[in-house]
């Protein structure tokens, strides 16, 4: 299957919530295709730790974008081995604690953070003949152009189980999270986080990995073959 999925060009936006199972599925999609995975959130969760190193107030708009625009990043695409750093410094372990989870939200909907991030998305997407790339505004925003646009959901349950096996963490907790990161993901002024019109939305709720990532080759195989 993963074999006749492999055209010699393609795009392929993930979108949806977190919990939703939207990285591990885009890295094993990515690897099935030959391709590469460019995890969009890491790239907000790398300029909110630098925003945080600098001791910006979250609330001050114009000092979080200084901070952007000054902070030079570093992505890895590799599915089996995706990293990132600001400045020179690793961040890969820093961008999953708390307190960068907690502020990326409100990193993230700066208007001309957001400005800055896409179009820096957008060079890695054209610079790639296979790419799979996950966030929340991807088929919308990012890259309206993709071969293959899915909204992956879950129950609120299922990925609040998911991300507190993942993160250690209470599951009450970490429900509450999600439903506040959620809020403010989808009411943000700017690329808030939607099902795009022409996506097709899978609910992998009682799907394990390998069967969502099988499901998106099938969906990939047809969109291929049709064209």
């Amino acid at each position: 299957m993963a074999e006749e999925a492999r055209p010699e060009n393609c795009v392929v936006a993930v979108d949806g919530p977190s919990g939703s199972g939207k990285s591990t599925v885009s890295r094993r999609l990515a690897a099935a295709l030959d391709g590469v995975y460019l995890d969009t959130g890491a790239m907000y969760r790398a300029v909110t730790w630098a925003v945080m190193q600098a001791g910006v107030d979250l609330t001050d708009a114009d000092a979080i974008t200084k901070i952007a625009l000054e902070t030079e990043l570093s992505i890895g695409t590799d599915p089996s081995a995706p990293h990132f750093a600001a400045n020179g410094v690793n961040v890969d372990a820093p961008i999953r604690g708390a307190e960068v989870t907690g502020a990326v939200s409100a990193v993230a909907a700066v208007p001309a953070v957001r400005k800055q991030l896409v179009a820096l998305q957008r060079a890695i997407i054209a610079g790639h003949p296979r790419i799979v790339v996950e966030g929340r505004d991807i088929a919308s925003v990012v890259a309206p152009d993709a071969d293959l646009k899915v909204y992956l959901t879950a129950s609120a349950a299922a990925r609040a189980a998911r991300r507190s096996a993942e993160d250690a963490t209470d599951v009450t907790a970490t429900e509450a999270d999600l439903a506040r990161r959620d809020k403010l993901d989808s009411s943000r002024a700017v690329d808030p986080l939607r099902l795009a019109s022409d996506a097709i939305e899978v609910d992998t709720t009682g799907m394990g990995i390998d069967e969502v990532v099988a499901h998106l080759l099938s969906l990939l195989n047809n969109k291929v073959s049709s064209e």
